[in-house]
């Protein structure tokens, strides 16, 4: 079996599998991938950027392991001007979200405020209200609890608009516009392991 590497810009609105009910927005929408290939990990229907697909099921193993620490670094656009507090607050590891119906104590993260970047318009658009400011913040975990992010970001009172994956590992979106798919070699899809 050859093995194959993909990265994708998954857009807003799809949903990170090959079947699904009439009418859903699915993977196999935007490239004729091979049918034994599947995501790595996932991102929820409202989020968008980096996925790594791939049919060697060992690398996925390998990406997928807790133990591993995979870093996934996230642009996350949030309600309101965001404060000094909540970002060190988002860094310091003291959230605690639910999980399986569970209290989790989320891990030391990485987060900053950005400024001067650019990224495509998402479509449809994030709803704006005239007097409501948004921020732009890029938060680096470690873990991949089912909606992590937008539930850290509610936890400080800054609730996730817009939620795009950059980079897993060293391995990054590149310049894929939404819905873009690029296949790479293992080489370059080590990279998510670094």
């Amino acid at each position: 079996m050859q093995k194959r590497y993909y990265i994708l810009n998954k857009p807003f609105g799809t949903l990170c599998q090959f079947t699904g009910e009439s009418g859903d927005a699915l993977l196999g929408d935007l490239y004729p991938f091979p049918k034994d290939v599947y995501s790595v990990g996932r991102l929820d229907k409202d989020s968008e950027g980096l996925l790594l697909l791939t049919n060697d099921n060992q690398f996925k193993t390998k990406v997928l392991d807790p133990s591993q620490k995979t870093t996934k670094t996230y642009y996350v656009q949030v309600d309101g001007a965001i404060t000094e507090n909540a970002i060190k607050t988002l860094i310091n590891g003291s959230i605690i979200i639910k999980h399986n119906k569970k209290a989790h104590k989320v891990k030391p993260a990485t987060c900053a405020e950005l400024h001067n970047f650019s990224i495509p318009e998402r479509k449809p658009p994030v709803r704006k209200r005239a007097t409501i400011p948004t921020s732009w913040i890029t938060l680096e975990i470690t873990e991949g609890k089912n909606r992590q992010v937008r539930k850290m970001t509610a936890a400080v009172n800054f609730p996730t608009l817009r939620l795009i994956r950059m980079k897993i590992g060293k391995l990054s979106l590149e310049n894929l516009l939404p819905g873009e798919v690029k296949e790479i070699d293992l080489k370059t899809a080590l990279k998510a392991l670094e």
